[in-house]
């Protein structure tokens, strides 16, 4: 075993430190999900064996549905964020196809789909949830960010259980004062202030949104549905009236404390609202959890995806490799091709070659792991795990400011706070 890995090692090739991270850098294993923000494949770093999450966007999609604020939006925030409840950016790139994003990969699956194989979530494990996701939102409010798409579709689990919040495409950066007033999210999961802002005007919405999500999906998760009957259907107007008419019923069976617990991440009035790392803290359904451990992963969850399998829907491979007219791994061919033959011509569409042109020239390449060797230059790059070990990951601001702003202004899109 140690001469073949000596040999596997040997094997890799050694890239040029200078040289920015690019698709050839990885090896594609397998699609595992799409959205309308993009796909998301497994990925091998060549040169060190780790594996990762890749999520790619296509550029000409992405100008054409006017999200590309959104997408150098996330990016931003990703790039100066960093947590162990956060499913954290490692690199980003282009080619002229495509933006690129490398994340943590975490094989366990989202709650989403637990939910949906109807894993019966006990209250212990949900509280763990509650919790993580407590540490990663305090996290975030420090670092000025509300989320606004907690829900069970953007909580990621690693192999051991524990929950990550992924997904900022929708996020938002507030400074000290300021209220964000965009109607953002997924309606069954977001809190009454923002529609009453929407509706009624006023001072707008802050990060106890996120909290109230967090009440929802911790409910969804012991019930198997959701405290409110709500659909993207919905209008504003008509979610007003219903969080001031209906009540959320709770299970007889469930605990004194965990009901309170639910209540106050439930309560309407975001002043009232359990909305801090604090507040959880001060709770008796949390009054016995070791945060220091949990901060840590020292804290064992309940609920233990099964190792081996993929917690993900398997026809999303199929797809990729079937219906897909423009797969990942055929795309260096692609591409060269493409080059051949129209010679670096510009297309008849002089708007849309405008704002490619506008991402690939202010789109901000980044390496976390490159970014982390420069601030401590005594450490070395870890080897790869042995095979067995499981597949999770051993896991300038202002420039991506302002490459925001200069798309904005070609590729105009509803990106407001």
């Amino acid at each position: 075993m140690g001469s073949s890995m000596s040999a596997a090692t040997a094997r890799r090739p050694v890239f040029d430190d200078k040289e920015d991270v690019n698709l050839d850098h990885f090896q594609i294993l397998r699609a595992i999900g799409k959205g309308s923000f993009g796909k998301v494949c497994i990925v091998q770093k060549r040169d060190t064996g780790k594996m990762f999450a890749m999520k790619y966007v296509n550029k000409q999609q992405c100008v054409e549905r006017g999200e590309v604020r959104n997408v150098f939006r996330e990016l931003e925030i990703l790039q100066e964020i960093e947590h162990v409840f956060l499913v954290n950016l490692w690199y980003s790139f282009q080619d002229e196809e495509d933006m690129f994003m490398v994340v943590d990969l975490l094989p366990g699956g989202d709650l989403r789909y637990h939910l949906q194989q109807n894993v019966q979530f006990s209250e212990d494990t949900v509280r763990l949830y509650i919790c993580e996701m407590a540490l990663a939102l305090d996290y975030l409010r420090s670092q000025h960010i509300i989320h606004r798409d907690v829900k069970p579709d953007n909580i990621l689990l690693d192999e051991r259980g524990h929950a990550h919040l992924t997904d900022f495409n929708i996020a938002t950066i507030i400074k000290d004062g300021e209220r964000a007033t965009a109607l953002a999210g997924t309606k069954p999961y977001m809190a009454p202030e923002i529609f009453q802002s929407f509706v009624n005007g006023g001072t707008g919405y802050s990060f106890e949104v996120d909290w109230w999500s967090v009440g929802v999906m911790a409910y969804e998760l012991l019930r198997g549905w959701r405290p409110y009957d709500i659909h993207s259907g919905n209008t504003a107007e008509s979610l007003v009236q219903l969080f001031s008419t209906v009540s959320v019923q709770y299970v007889p069976t469930w605990s004194k404390e965990v009901v309170a617990l639910l209540r106050k991440l439930l309560t309407v009035n975001p002043k009232h609202r359990v909305s801090s790392l604090q507040d959880m803290q001060a709770a008796p359904a949390l009054a016995a959890v070791p945060w220091a451990e949990l901060s840590e992963k020292k804290v064992e969850p309940g609920f233990v995806p099964n190792k081996g399998r993929l917690h993900c829907d398997p026809t999303f491979e199929l797809e990729e490799m079937i219906l897909e007219s423009r797969p990942l791994h055929k795309k260096k061919k692609r591409l060269a091709k493409t080059r051949s033959r129209d010679g670096g011509s510009r297309p008849e569409n002089d708007y849309l070659q405008d704002c490619l042109d506008a991402i690939q020239q202010d789109f901000v390449i980044f390496n976390r792991e490159k970014l982390k060797r420069s601030q401590d230059p005594t450490s070395e790059t870890l080897p790869a795990p042995e095979p067995g070990e499981g597949a999770e990951a051993l896991a300038d601001g202002e420039g991506a400011r302002l490459a925001l702003r200069v798309c904005g202004t070609i590729c105009p899109s509803a990106g407001s706070s």
